[in-house]
């Protein structure tokens, strides 16, 4: 077993208050046909979904890492650019490495983006760029089930977490559905509002998919253009079939992930 010791901060920026030091066990099994540099990649990242290193937290330089761990400095380095690359580390000029945040791994499953990021701590927020009735297009009347050129609720919103951006969401609800009032939006989840009015999600039609940031979509994400993005088209419907929300979102795929359950069909 080898032990980590780790300085931990409670902000983002190397100016902030003096981290106060803690200790981790790794253990890394010499003996192993699992390289040196994934066991640890592994358990760093294990540490950073499961909180003991959150965002913020020091793990100091590659040269101070391999005295700690008695590891070399390449196997060092490979681990941490694989998580770099993950977007859960980023490396500091004269700080060392930090964690900047985990990655959401969302199951799929009929839950708000807005639950899922409250449920795993990743302090979630929200800015509306968009809340206006208008009338339904083809694609969306069909989603709905209304006639097109119907009168429908059009929602964008930026949802983010730890103050940087995670996902872009397009959303239309029928109109008279629920009031959908801006400040409430950016308060709390759209679902969370459903069911605060007695509407229960019962089902949904979804798909996922992945394609490359435009430049619009990258400066509002924060990726360089043409970065990857992961797609989701879902239709919600309540416990009597009615379709009550159909929304078109984009994801940063470093910051996230859909988290598959797969049965074997008897």
């Amino acid at each position: 077993m080898t032990r980590v010791p780790v300085n931990r901060s409670s902000a983002y920026s190397p100016s902030a208050a003096t981290p106060s030091p803690g200790t981790l066990d790794f253990a890394l099994d010499r003996g192993s046909p699992v390289p040196l540099y994934y066991q640890l990649a592994q358990q760093l990242e294990a540490a950073i979904e499961h909180g003991a290193l959150g965002p913020g937290s020091l793990l100091g330089n590659e040269i101070e890492l391999a005295g700690r761990l008695g590891l070399s400095r390449p196997t060092v380095r490979q681990a941490i650019q694989s998580l770099v690359d993950k977007g859960l580390l980023v490396r500091r000029r004269g700080v060392g490495t930090q964690v900047v945040h985990s990655q959401v791994k969302r199951p799929l499953e009929l839950s708000s983006l807005y639950d899922d990021l409250e449920a795993a701590g990743q302090k979630p927020a929200t800015q509306v760029v968009r809340n206006t009735v208008e009338q339904a297009s083809a694609e969306v009347a069909a989603a709905l089930g209304i006639a097109e050129g119907g009168e429908v609720r059009h929602m964008e919103r930026l949802r983010l977490s730890h103050g940087g951006p995670m996902a872009f969401l397009t959303n239309y609800v029928p109109v008279g559905l629920l009031d959908l009032d801006t400040e409430k939006l950016e308060s709390t989840g759209l679902y969370r509002m459903m069911r605060s009015v007695g509407i229960t999600l019962h089902s949904a039609r979804q798909s996922v998919g992945a394609r490359c940031a435009t430049a619009q979509e990258a400066q509002r994400l924060n990726e360089p253009e043409g970065a990857a993005l992961l797609t989701m088209r879902r239709t919600a419907y309540d416990d009597t079939g009615r379709a009550v929300e159909y929304g078109t979102h984009i994801y940063r795929a470093s910051r996230y992930a859909f988290d598959f359950r797969l049965l074997v069909r008897p």
